[in-house]
């Protein structure tokens, strides 16, 4: 039987993006337990989500815990925003406590308390250079890349923003996000060999100096309500581009995020709210399955 066979959880969303907070700190530490692919993909047939966010121990002085992020495809993410306020939700809501510090492998993320169920997360510096987000080729400047699906001479989609914001992201700029067909393309995109380690694909909507509308094909989820990189990607992008300011609304299916890329430290501020849909307990036959 697995481990998490009775295990529990929680079920909640970030702006729609559907997250399952599992929190393993409480396991001994001779007896830690591990989440398999296979386990998250039983669980996503039985509770849908987009990401899970395993708590573990704190590995690093100073931090509530180490957070490991599986997308629905049984594949690990780098970052997760609209995850990552789950979390700091599901930290504090017992508590006084206003801030936190959560550990990926991507890096420390500081979480402030911002209303009953509004958090920020400090998602850090954005990593702009060809073979940091990464890239196959090398581009001295990742604010537009060669890339195009459709005919050569007449393409679809063309020439996006490349951003990593923990995770690697290609941002195309549209005039309507609707009059693509994203769930079409996003599968082509994110598997394109021009992206080692695959990529989330944005379809980006300039409204004005403060407000973008995005669509979102995640890696390893496809088509999402919500994506907190991949918002933040967009504000980056749009920024370096000069379409907006440093401080934009971005839309997305979900609702809206409240992103800043703040001047002094170049640090991507992310802020949104999040709620809890509900509680559950893993049922053993969950996993018959995945241990077969």
């Amino acid at each position: 039987m697995s481990p998490l066979a009775n295990h529990a959880f929680a079920k909640m969303n970030g702006i729609g993006n559907e997250i399952i907070v599992l929190d393993l700190r409480a396991a001994p530490l001779h007896a830690a337990l591990e989440v398999s692919a296979e386990e998250a993909r039983s669980i996503h047939r039985t509770y849908p989500f987009d990401q899970m966010m395993v708590l573990q121990a704190a590995t690093t002085a100073g931090t509530d815990s180490f957070v490991e992020i599986f997308n629905n495809d049984g594949s690990q993410a780098e970052a997760c925003g609209n995850g990552t306020r789950c979390v700091a939700w599901y930290l504090m809501k017992d508590t006084a406590r206003t801030t936190l510090k959560i550990e990926t492998i991507a890096g420390i993320l500081d979480c402030t308390r911002k209303g009953d169920l509004v958090f920020q997360v400090d998602m850090g510096k954005p990593r702009l250079k060809w073979d940091e987000i990464p890239l196959r080729d090398e581009f001295a400047n990742t604010r537009t890349i060669e890339l195009q699906i459709g005919p050569i001479d007449a393409p679809v989609l063309h020439t996006p923003s490349a951003v990593n914001m923990g995770n690697p992201h290609a941002v195309f700029w549209v005039n309507d996000v609707n009059a693509y067909d994203l769930a079409r393309f996003g599968p082509l995109l994110e598997n394109h060999p021009i992206f080692p380690q695959r990529a989330n694909i944005s379809l980006a909507q300039v409204v004005s100096r403060s407000h973008i509308i995005i669509k979102v094909w995640e890696r390893g989820v496809g088509l999402t309500k919500a994506c907190g990189s991949a918002a933040c990607a967009a504000a980056v992008a749009a920024h370096r581009k000069d379409l907006t300011g440093r401080n934009v609304t971005v839309t997305l299916p979900g609702g809206d995020l409240q992103i800043e890329w703040r001047a002094s430290d170049d640090h991507v501020l992310m802020s949104g709210a999040v709620e809890l849909e509900f509680n559950g307990v893993f049922a053993p036959e969950l996993f018959s399955d995945s241990a077969a």
